[in-house]
């Protein structure tokens, strides 16, 4: 097994495309992910098994993220810190998932360093995928436009990105960060509960809104049937109603 050193050096140093069951990589063979899509399925080798995706999610929400390569600093301290908010994911019927370019055993001992530096010691709970062929990188658009120009023939990692997926397998949220920014765990949680509000309420939510916070009544709820359905509310303007978020 790679040393620890030799593992970072293999992240700095000009790797060797590993060969991917696509034929070939091409723009026009690409998935369209757009919100609303179905998040396209793959079979994959995880930190704890080999995985098909769409039954991994079951009935559950799941949120896919992914990092360059093991042992790099930004991704440590996200994967710790989502494996800290676990819990919380979990109380909400969300299951989350994680994903490099490395192999399994490369992550296995990735998770150690971030069980020591992240979690405070606890156990770290989710799978991370194995994608060294970047065929989930390719199929969920993960790369930068370089990346994508070099992908049959160059070093290629993927961009961090963040989908949250919803029982259906339909995808409800994109982000995508730049290397040099860490994600924001808390915003990921924030709008799972927006949008699990929005979906069994038919509300919406404003700018920086948080539980507890009062909610959008759509614009396409008449003010008769507002009344109705959510009793007293503040109009703003015509088209801006607030209420209290139901329960």
């Amino acid at each position: 097994m790679f040393s620890k050193q030799l593992i970072r050096a293999s992240y700095l140093a000009p790797r060797r495309l590993v060969a991917a069951r696509f034929v070939s990589f091409t723009a026009e063979s690409q998935p369209r992910i757009r919100l609303g899509s179905e998040a396209p399925n793959f079979v994959a080798d995880t930190t704890q098994g080999k995985i098909d995706f769409h039954n991994w999610i079951g009935d559950k929400w799941a949120i896919l993220f992914s990092h360059p390569a093991d042992f790099t600093p930004v991704c440590t301290t996200e994967l710790g810190a989502f494996a800290k908010l676990e819990p919380e994911f979990t109380k909400r019927n969300v299951k989350l998932i994680g994903l490099s370019t490395e192999g399994v055993d490369s992550h296995n001992q990735w998770i150690k360093d971030i069980e020591e530096v992240s979690t405070g010691g606890s156990k770290f709970g989710f799978p991370i995928i194995a994608d060294s062929s970047k065929e989930v990188a390719f199929k969920y658009d993960m790369l930068t436009e370089s990346d994508f120009q070099n992908i049959n023939s160059g070093v290629v990692f993927t961009v961090r990105s963040v989908f949250i997926i919803d029982p259906a397998k339909k995808v409800r949220l994109i982000m995508t960060y730049p290397a040099s920014t860490g994600r924001n765990s808390a915003e990921v949680l924030r709008v799972v509960d927006g949008l699990q509000l929005a979906d069994a309420k038919g509300i919406a939510t404003p700018i920086d809104w948080s539980v507890g916070d009062d909610v959008i009544i759509p614009p396409t709820v008449s003010d008769e049937a507002a009344k109705a359905k959510f009793g007293e509310f503040k109009t703003l303007k015509p088209y801006l109603r607030t209420t209290k978020a139901p329960k």
